[in-house]
């Protein structure tokens, strides 16, 4: 009989890191906490990993665009609508998966 490392399931507090550049060329890390589909648009639902854990951080939304040469990219949502949108997609999931 061998032995076998066993598989261990992920927790559900284990979330997919993603980094992002910003203009200046700067890298942020950020926890994937969830991917919305809406409205035929995909959006990603992150949150910051501060290296100060006095701070506050609070989830941010990117929209999944094209850039020029048609790679994926994550942008800011310009129209405050449709961020509501979003934002209230996601307040009312995350209070039915802790019903």
């Amino acid at each position: 009989m061998t032995d076998h490392p066993q598989d261990h399931e992920h927790d559900a507090e284990e979330f997919d890191t993603v980094i992002l550049t910003d203009d200046e060329g700067k890298d942020h890390e950020f926890l994937h906490l969830d991917t919305l589909e809406l409205d035929g648009s995909t959006y990603f639902v992150l949150m910051p990993i501060s290296e100060d854990e006095s701070e506050e951080d609070e989830a941010i939304i990117l929209k999944l665009g094209k850039d020029a040469e048609g790679g994926e990219m994550l942008l800011d949502i310009e129209d405050d609508e449709e961020w509501e949108k979003v934002a209230d997609a996601w307040e009312n999931l995350v209070e039915s998966e802790e019903d």
